[in-house]
């Protein structure tokens, strides 16, 4: 069985608190893009797993494909795979390319082996995974708090709109970045009724990690300066990574560039 996990982004995105348990309670709109991997799974004798595309240099034990595989035989004493991934979605770029993966590995999982999960398994069974990962259960925008477990599905999209989105190859790691972060008195702004103005979004929305880690990266300042010089009408950082997303009323130009470039059509 094969899916195509697709990538996210975050519009805006708040550092609310430290948590007893050692993670932040964040607030941000999660919106799925269509930049997607390739994952197929299929009953085998023996495991295995490959990967191509992007490399991730790490184990093949811990890719959190793997995981997602040892979590359900671990419960639900499922039968051995094979597993190939193509990475398509750069990596510790905040797009959530990972947790995008697991997820799918997950419903692959319950269909191969007809384990009539529910959707609430399959979202606790995500979030042992990773806190991004429980947005991927719906995949549909959402306004999601707490360490990304509290997901309200919301109505809106950005239609008839571009976005571009650039990756440098800078990686800044998760925990690097709330190192860097510095918590703000919060605003009253309603992240979800100021969707509602999405050609005004610079004034509602911002990354609690850009200041941070543009300080440590410069670099990530001009690429976001130069998407507000070729006319986006918003532009961020997504997540605690380091892509760079431009928002345009039509087709923006794809120059010839060093760098990962992804275009599509909101």
């Amino acid at each position: 069985m094969i899916q195509f996990p697709n990538a996210k982004i975050n519009i805006g995105l708040r550092v609310l608190n430290k948590r007893p348990d050692g993670y932040h309670n964040l607030e941000s709109v999660f919106y799925p893009i269509n930049l997607c991997d390739v994952l197929e799974i299929v009953k085998a004798d023996k495991f295995s797993f490959s990967q191509t595309g992007i490399p991730l240099n790490i184990e093949n034990e811990d890719n959190i494909v793997v995981k997602a595989y040892q979590l359900i035989k671990e419960q639900y004493n499922i039968g051995a795979v094979a597993i190939y991934l193509h990475k398509v979605i750069p990596t510790g770029a905040g797009l959530g390319g990972g947790s995008s993966d697991a997820v799918a590995a997950l419903k692959i999982l319950n269909e191969l082996f007809d384990l009539k999960l529910t959707k609430e398994q399959l979202f606790n069974l995500a979030l042992k995974l990773g806190s991004d990962c429980p947005f991927f259960i719906e995949n549909k925008p959402s306004y999601v708090t707490g360490r990304g477990e509290n997901i309200e599905i919301i109505d809106f999209s950005i239609e008839n709109s571009w976005i571009k989105l650039i990756h440098s190859g800078i990686h800044s790691s998760t925990a690097q970045a709330f190192k860097n972060i510095k918590l703000k008195e919060l605003d009253n702004n309603n992240l979800i009724e100021s969707l509602t103005d999405f050609k005004n979004f610079n004034k509602h929305f911002i990354n609690d990690f850009e200041e941070g880690i543009f300080g440590q990266f410069p670099m990530l300042a001009e690429i976001k300066a130069q998407l507000e010089i070729e006319g986006a009408f918003y532009v961020s950082m997504s997540g605690s990574g380091t892509s760079i997303y431009g928002f345009f009323d039509k087709k923006p130009t794809q120059p010839d560039s060093k760098y990962f470039e992804f275009i599509g059509q909101l």
